[in-house]
């Protein structure tokens, strides 16, 4: 072909003038030329593959250009060989077939929002080359309104998503996130919450098919993969069993008008009494309303940085019905009707992301986020129980030591109550009050260290009043502080320390579905799901010696 001798010619010429990295460029050349023998038509190099030294503009480019957390864009990040950018689903079954046959180790980024990076970067200590599957260009959305369904590729954003919808219907929804510019394949990976899931579950809950490429580069739909592999992929997080191509998901309904609120609370207006409060009704409150509670610093009436609690929330329905229930179950909040704004669903999309009122919903087509990337570092808890009043102002004591620190707490109760621990791999169900997301950001001049120490102290603070036994973990925010993979071989108890709190009693099943699926552990990463050292054929529920299940 020639494309192929053009890049022969490129590579003997990067290797005469870099022969210190020879055996990268030399995969690169392999892996390009491979690509192009498993697909139908010779991709020009320049279109989908982007390397450090080749194109190294192009490179930077795209691999910044889903990156949320600029922590892992740093010179001394490892980074990709190559990038490659698949523009058809085969090509997707090509970079899983050759990156195997080459024997290196492949990454899949279909949004960028993983927390630590682990889709286009690798935190190992020991250096270990990889090429980047980015997913950006795969985001066709076809709704089916009569079907109540839409099958969306894994490249396509969740806000594009939720227009696509919105274009067809103005009574049909998703109950997806809350951050518009997440991409749908790996959200969905993990269970993916919004402010829809008291009323219908996570995203997660509500898929009906998907479409993947598994460890031996072929594409699966769920009669192909079995219910084991189709569960599995449902909230067992990313990169463990295969490249997600597409989901099909189930609509839900939504009223033509919905209502919106923000109500903010500062350590002077009764902070600590009105968040007391809201542990004991938000996840028991009716289930049409989600009232997510947002902790900021603020300037105080007298000058002083104090602590502000902001409610916001979406209700189902309209002002005169939020009142009702505002005033039966939750008054301490002074929700007043000149707080609460009617409203779209798409519009709602759009206030809860926190967008301005004047952006219109055509600005979801982007797929991107109006806020600037920082660098961050973020973890998880879910409550069980409430926190006492103490247990708050101990909190605010620490909240206040740190620069730009934010608190997110998410109600649960409602239809998360309703869900078994074990119909999807999330396990975070019955009995949780909220999920909290701890979260600190700051600018490339100052220490990360300063402020990733304040964060762990905070968690190590909020371990007393956390759910235990495990300590339980939300999967889409990565956390390796909770421990991590050394390598490809990492066994199933040194996985289990995170695994665990990710998972609770599903890990067991997952690692299973694991080892069923991919035996050779071709998919794996920080914290991918570990393999056992003997073969799965089945997935049941017997015990055996390992105390797994197994048949």
């Amino acid at each position: 072909m020639a494309s192929s001798i053009s890049i022969n010619i490129l590579f003997s010429f990067i290797f005469l003038f870099s022969a210190s990295c020879a055996v990268s460029y030399t995969i690169q050349d392999q892996f390009y030329q491979c690509i192009n023998l498993h697909s139908d038509h010779s991709i020009p190099f320049s279109i989908a593959f982007f390397t450090p030294t080749f194109n190294a503009t192009s490179f930077n480019s795209v691999l910044k250009s889903t990156a949320e957390n600029l922590r892992w864009l740093a010179p001394s990040q490892q980074k990709p060989l190559l990038i490659f950018t698949a523009l058809i689903e085969s090509h997707v079954q090509a970079a899983v077939i050759c990156a195997k046959e080459l024997k290196i180790q492949l990454r899949v980024r279909s949004g960028g929002h993983d927390f630590e990076g682990i889709s286009y970067t690798s935190a190992m200590k020991i250096s270990i080359p990889f090429i980047l599957l980015d997913l950006a260009k795969l985001r066709a959305i076809k709704v089916d309104i009569e079907d109540n369904s839409a099958w969306v590729q894994a490249g396509a954003t969740v806000g594009e998503v939720y227009y696509r919808i919105s274009e067809k219907s103005k009574t049909h929804g998703y109950p997806a996130g809350l951050c518009t510019s997440l991409g749908i394949g790996g959200h969905i990976t993990g269970g993916a919450y919004g402010p829809m899931l008291r009323k219908y579950g996570l995203a997660a809950d509500n898929v009906v098919d998907a479409r993947i490429v598994d460890a031996s580069g072929r594409v699966l739909d769920r009669s192909l993969m079995g219910e084991d592999l189709f569960w599995a992929i449902r909230g067992g997080g990313g990169g463990s069993f295969g490249v997600l191509l597409a989901w099909k998901i189930r609509l839900v309904p939504v009223p033509s008008t919905v209502t919106v609120f923000t109500v903010p609370k500062t350590l002077e207006t009764g902070a600590t009494k009105v968040l007391n409060k809201w542990q004991h009704v938000a996840h028991k409150i009716d289930e049409d309303l989600f009232i997510r509670v947002m902790i900021t610093p603020a300037n105080s009436t007298k000058g002083k940085k104090t602590v502000q609690t902001a409610y916001q929330a979406l209700f189902l329905g309209k002002t005169d019905r939020l009142l009702d229930v505002m005033n039966h179950s939750f008054p301490e909040l002074g929700l007043t009707r000149n707080d609460c704004v009617e409203m779209s669903w798409i519009q709602s999309v759009i206030y809860i992301a926190g967008y301005p009122s004047n952006i219109r919903p055509e600005f979801l087509l982007q797929g991107k986020s109006l806020f600037p990337k920082v660098y961050y570092k973020r973890k998880s808890d879910f409550l069980r129980q409430p926190i006492p009043e103490t247990g708050l102002e101990g909190m605010w004591k620490l909240f206040l030591q740190e620069d730009s620190p934010l608190l997110i707490w998410n109600p649960y109760g409602g239809m998360m109550g309703k869900i078994l621990e074990s119909s999807i791999p999330f396990p975070h169900r019955k009995g949780v009050i909220c999920k909290i997301l701890y979260a600190t950001t700051w600018t490339a001049r100052e220490s990360a260290d300063k402020h990733i120490n304040w964060i762990r102290r905070l968690y190590e603070y909020m371990g007393t009043f956390a759910s235990k036994f495990p300590r339980e973990a939300y999967v889409n925010y990565r956390d390796l502080d909770l421990g991590m993979n050394k390598n490809a071989n990492s066994s199933f108890l040194e996985a289990s320390v995170w695994g665990e709190k990710y998972f609770k009693n599903n890990y067991d099943r997952l690692v299973l579905v694991k080892t069923k699926v991919d035996p050779d552990n071709f998919f794996w990463h920080e914290q991918s799901l570990p393999i056992l050292p003997f073969k799965v054929d089945k997935v049941c529920s017997l015990k055996n010696d390992f105390g797994l299940m197994s048949c």
